[in-house]
C-alpha cells in the first residue's frame, strides 16, 4: 500500500509505521489488535480523502465563481459607465424639450380653462338674475292677481248677499200675496 495525504510516514509495504518493530516481549494479541485498528483505519476510514475532496471543490468553486462575478461586475460597470456618458444625458435633454412643451400646453388649456369658467359664471349669472327678474315678476302678477281674485270674490260675495236679500224679499212678498189669496 502506498503512503495516503493521512498516513504520513508508513511504510509501503508493512502495515506498521516505519520504524515500528514488534514486541516480542509482551501479550502478542496487544500489537496484533493495534495492527487490525490501523488495517481497519486506512481502509474504512475515508475522512481525510472526503477532506482533501471537498477543499478541492471548494477551492475550484470559489475560483470559479470569483471570475463570473467578477465579469458581471465589469458588464455592469461598463452599462453604468455607457448610461452615464451616453444615455442620460440625452434623456434630460429629450426630457427637458418635452417638459417645456408640456408646460406650455398645461398653461394654455389652463387658461382656456380658465375663460370657460369665467363665461360659464356670467352665463349662470345672467340665468340666475333672469331667472330672479321672472320670479319678481310673477310674484307681482300673482299679487295683482290674488288682489283681483279677493276683489271678485267680495264683488261676488256682494252680489250673492244682494240676490238673497232680494229672494227673501221675494219670497216674503210671495207669503203675504199666499197669504192674502189663501185668505180669500
Amino acid at each position: 500500500m502506498s503512503s495516503g495525504p493521512g498516513t504520513p510516514g508508513k511504510a509501503a509495504g508493512s502495515p506498521l509505521p516505519a520504524g515500528r518493530k514488534r514486541d516480542s516481549g509482551g501479550p502478542p494479541a496487544l500489537p496484533v489488535i493495534k495492527d487490525i485498528g490501523e488495517i481497519h483505519s486506512r481502509l474504512l476510514d475515508h475522512r481525510p480523502v472526503i477532506q482533501g475532496e471537498i477543499r478541492y471543490f471548494i477551492k475550484e468553486f470559489e475560483e470559479k465563481r470569483g471570475l463570473r462575478e467578477v465579469r458581471v461586475l465589469e458588464n455592469l460597470n461598463t452599462m453604468i459607465y455607457e448610461t452615464n456618458d451616453q444615455t442620460l444625458p440625452k434623456c434630460e435633454q429629450v426630457m427637458h424639450g418635452d417638459l417645456n412643451e408640456v408646460l406650455k400646453r398645461l398653461q394654455a388649456a389652463n387658461h382656456r380653462i380658465l375663460t370657460l369658467q369665467q363665461r360659464e359664471q356670467e352665463e349662470r349669472k345672467l340665468q340666475t338674475d333672469t331667472l330672479m327678474a321672472g320670479e319678481k315678476q310673477r310674484l307681482a302678477h300673482w299679487e295683482v292677481f290674488m288682489k283681483d281674485q279677493h276683489n271678485k270674490r267680495a264683488e261676488v260675495d256682494e252680489e250673492h248677499r244682494k240676490a238673497m236679500e232680494r229672494l227673501k224679499e221675494q219670497y216674503a212678498e210671495m207669503e203675504k200675496d199666499l197669504a192674502k189669496y189663501s185668505s180669500f
